[in-house]
């Protein structure tokens, strides 16, 4: 199983970005993704999450300002992040809860993309 992120980048305060996420090899079914982010010296945190059933959860931060979104699926997974902040510079990581096609469920994570903010 992979996960692959795509879309960090370099922009400045108030501008938006769109990550991907998309999920590869032995999947049976996907429960949730998620996306969550590290900045440097701080924990990992959840930002989004969303489950095949189409309900999200957001962190309280960053509601209203991001918006997650799947596929059918949730072979593919997005993170909308509009308006954004200094303060949301970090690594963004995906995260699946998934069932293999062995029907072993386990959680993976993807590589991470770099989101930078800044002026």
């Amino acid at each position: 199983v992979q996960l692959v992120e795509s879309g960090g980048d370099l922009v400045q305060p108030g501008e938006s970005l769109r990550l991907s996420c998309a999920a590869s090899g032995n999947i049976f079914g996907i429960n949730f993704m998620g996306w969550y982010r590290q900045a440097p010296g701080r924990e990992r945190e959840l930002v989004a999450r969303i489950n095949r059933g189409g309900s999200t959860n957001y962190a309280e931060s960053m509601k209203g300002r991001f918006t997650i979104s799947g596929d059918n699926a949730l072979n593919t997974v997005y993170l909308q992040m509009n308006s954004l902040k200094p303060e949301d510079t970090a690594v963004y990581y995906c995260n699946a809860l998934l069932v293999t096609s062995d029907l072993v469920t386990s959680s993976y994570w993807g590589q991470g993309t770099q989101v930078t903010v800044s002026s």
